[in-house]
């Protein structure tokens, strides 16, 4: 029978085209007679039963608008809920019975959950106790498993290609080395394709371990080509060769506690020291993850969200919209959990960029002297 009632909620971090796939997931299903209830601040709604209707004229509008307009929420975890009344991070509580609660209460027959790998663990989890869940793939860091791009990935990397091409005027000008730090968490494609599309000269990445001495040579040897500025670009999640990474701050109770960041600064450090040369810092941070969606990343999120709705209206649960090629089709949650998309270190992308003279500050790529830096 198909479902009369649905729920749709965006959890994680905010990216371009969370509102498209609300959009496209509220059209499909009330032209087929079903309604639509939104669910406020992620699963912090869920659990809260803060919620809104959703009309055909409340997502008129919001398709090119960033952000979300239902809110969202990195720390609401229902199965271990930290936020005051229901819970504090020293006293985490199960919220899943109140979720079948709210459920009951709306007469719901499925919930659209839009997310990232933190927000697909909690719909697997919520799946696995019974609840009807149909997930969307969602994060700017495009790292989830089972599909071949996330949405919001396009938009993100647009913002940090900008800013390496911008970066160039000044760093050219005025001789020096500047940094631009990305997000990507624990994955390398914003940092590598970012690095690619505006000729970065290092690219620093979690797949691939950097010593100091092969950035600083990598910067020596353009110097003495004549090259007297060099763009780097690190990811966040960028490891040494002891697999340290920067870690900017914890945050207790969240379903990520770690925050990684800072790991341009240290790169800038080792450059100054190192090789001489007087550098600069850019850390883009929340700027990829604002503004409005790339005309890609509105393709994208709206044959998301139109696949996702469909699954929900026939009662296939426990299934993610996911992108194959050239078409949308449907993987279980579970698979799409089950590990990281990473960069491959030995892949045709990371060739491509060595095939141009790009470092990834590897000890292999240094010969003769190498760097100067200690």
């Amino acid at each position: 029978m198909a479902a009369k009632k649905i729920g749709v909620l965006t959890g994680g971090g905010d990216c371009p085209g969370l509102n498209a796939v609300i959009r496209a997931v509220a059209k499909t299903c009330l032209r087929r007679g079903c309604a639509v209830v939104g669910f406020r601040d992620g699963y912090a709604g869920l659990v809260e039963n803060r919620f809104l209707e959703i009309t055909d004229s409340s997502v008129s509008g919001i398709l090119d608008r960033g952000g979300t307009v239902l809110g969202t929420s990195n720390i609401a975890n229902p199965l271990a809920y930290t936020l005051p009344p229901y819970g504090t991070p020293a006293s985490p509580s199960d919220m899943s019975g109140r979720v079948k609660e709210v459920f009951k209460e709306h007469g719901l027959d499925a919930l659209v959950a839009i997310g990232g790998d933190g927000s697909m663990t909690i719909a697997l989890e919520l799946l696995r106790r019974g609840l009807p869940v149909v997930g969307v793939p969602k994060t700017i860091d495009n790292d989830l498993a089972a599909t071949d791009v996330t949405f919001g990935f396009d938009s993100a990397l647009a913002v940090a290609s900008d800013a390496v091409d911008k970066v160039h005027t000044t760093a050219e000008s005025h001789h020096r080395v500047i940094v631009v730090e990305t997000m990507g968490r624990y994955a390398g494609w914003i940092a590598l394709r970012a690095g690619i599309a505006g000729g970065g000269d290092v690219i620093l990445i979690p797949e691939i371990p950097f010593s100091p001495e092969a950035v600083c040579a990598a910067i020596d040897s353009r110097r003495k080509r004549g090259k007297r500025f060099s763009i780097v670009v690190a990811a966040e999640g960028a490891v040494n060769l002891k697999g340290e990474q920067v870690v900017a701050k914890v945050v207790e109770g969240s379903p990520e506690p770690l925050r990684l960041g800072g790991i341009g600064y240290r790169i800038g450090e080792i450059v100054e020291k190192g090789c001489g040369i007087e550098t600069r810092v850019v850390v883009l941070g929340h700027l990829q993850r604002g503004g409005t969606p790339t005309a890609h990343d509105r393709w994208l999120a709206t044959r998301y969200g139109v696949h996702a709705a469909e699954l929900a209206l026939e009662g296939r649960h426990g299934m993610m919209s996911a992108l194959h090629g050239t078409k949308i089709t449907e993987v279980p949650i579970e698979e799409a959990v089950r590990h990281l998309r990473r960069v491959d270190p030995l892949g045709e992308e990371v060739k491509a960029a060595r095939s141009v003279g790009t470092s990834f500050g590897s000890p292999e790529e240094i010969t003769g002297k190498g760097g100067s830096c200690s």
